[in-house]
């Protein structure tokens, strides 16, 4: 049985505050939006989120970082004839050449190459089909639950291809947790070796505006465009500690839309640090007290408003007698919540903290000795 053992104010907590995690839909010429926060992954303001829609090279962000967790980036890949034929964007890769994954992932990313998209495929999933089916399992696993991925660098070459706004924020959340993630994507000019034939190395300008100096804050991103699905774009930015990712799908002012967005929640709001991993204190409760503690940091976007308004919930398990006689106690004995606008926004466990068995003393020497001689004294 669950009681509530301590309710820890923030400031004031009113009941019925407005909701204010959307901002207007004002100045996005884009048909699809969405801004989350990536601590969190609250979001902040979305336009036709959840729409179906064609990506373009934004899919490129799932074949990067498939590229990137398969282990292969050392590996050197042999240049299929059917990756050189991939139409469109291209950094023109030969049949039979030999290069490192990693050359090709930073292509990828950087000069969105369809040739680098398909030998990445081919080399990671054994087949570029292969690949395509990885890519919908990663899919699955992380909840894009309206997303299909039909080839790995988002041609019009397939009806089933398609996600939403929401869902490639999500994923880019999951790949900008990835330290090599967040270096190719946030490059500006990357050299890679000289094509076979050619006397100088390749030099590959990103082609992501914002990163390459449009937009001080930007970190990463990747561009997009086919003539169905219309311009295309993930951007990632940071501000004053405050990490956004913003998608857009046909968006005849993108670039626009994207600072525009960013500027509004960098001034609209703060990641707040609300509790610090560790043990909880001031609880008032004996058996608890200085005993207890959650294992992250307690972080999340608001408003001031917000802030002012947000509340802490702590409850606990009611201590049970026999804990103490068997010292037995549950490695989880409650939860902390963070509450904001009547909702719970945050909640993770609240762990006990357990003694440590002691390592001297006769009677520890004592079992040692008994164990070693199988359970039988010598």
């Amino acid at each position: 049985m669950m009681f509530i053992i301590a309710s820890i104010v923030m400031l004031m907590f009113s009941i019925g505050i407005p909701q204010e995690a959307a901002a207007e839909q004002v100045g996005v010429s884009s048909r699809n939006a969405i801004l989350i926060e990536q601590e969190s992954g609250r979001v902040i303001f979305e336009k036709n989120a959840h729409d179906k829609q064609r990506i373009a090279s934004i899919t490129k962000v799932m074949t990067a970082i498939l590229a990137i967790e398969s282990g292969k980036m050392g590996e050197i890949v042999t240049v299929s004839e059917r990756a050189t034929h991939a139409e469109g964007s291209s950094v023109y890769l030969k049949p039979g050449e030999k290069i490192k994954l990693e050359h090709l992932v930073y292509g990828l990313m950087l000069r969105s190459g369809n040739d680098t998209a398909v030998a990445i495929a081919e080399h990671v999933g054994g087949s570029l089909e292969g690949f395509v089916f990885l890519m919908n399992e990663k899919a699955a696993e992380l909840g894009m639950s309206n997303t299909e991925f039909a080839n790995p660098h988002g041609l019009d070459d397939h009806e089933n291809h398609y996600s939403t706004a929401y869902d490639m924020a999500m994923l880019t959340r999951y790949a900008m947790e990835n330290e090599k993630f967040r270096e190719v994507t946030g490059t500006k000019v990357y050299r890679a070796p000289a094509a076979p034939g050619e006397s100088w190395d390749r030099s590959w300008t990103n082609k992501h505006r914002l990163v390459t100096g449009m937009y001080s804050y930007a970190t990463g991103g990747k561009t997009g465009f086919t003539k169905r699905a219309k311009r295309t774009l993930i951007t990632t930015a940071s501000k004053d500690g405050l990490d956004a990712i913003v998608v857009t799908l046909n968006g005849p002012d993108d670039w626009q839309d994207h600072i525009y967005m960013f500027n509004r929640a960098f001034v609209d709001y703060k990641l707040y640090n609300i509790a610090n991993e560790g043990k909880l204190e001031d609880l008032e409760d004996s058996f608890y007290k200085d005993k207890v503690f959650i294992s992250r940091d307690i972080k999340y976007p608001m408003t001031k408003k917000e802030r002012d308004n947000v509340r802490v919930n702590i409850e606990l398990v009611k201590p049970q007698k026999e804990w103490e006689r068997s010292g037995n106690i549950p490695e989880v004995v409650g939860s902390y919540t963070l509450i904001l606008n009547n909702e719970a926004v945050i909640e993770t466990p609240i762990y006990f903290e357990q003694e440590k068995e002691d390592s001297g003393g006769f009677w520890s020497i004592f079992k040692n000795i008994f164990f070693i001689f199988g359970g039988k004294l010598p």
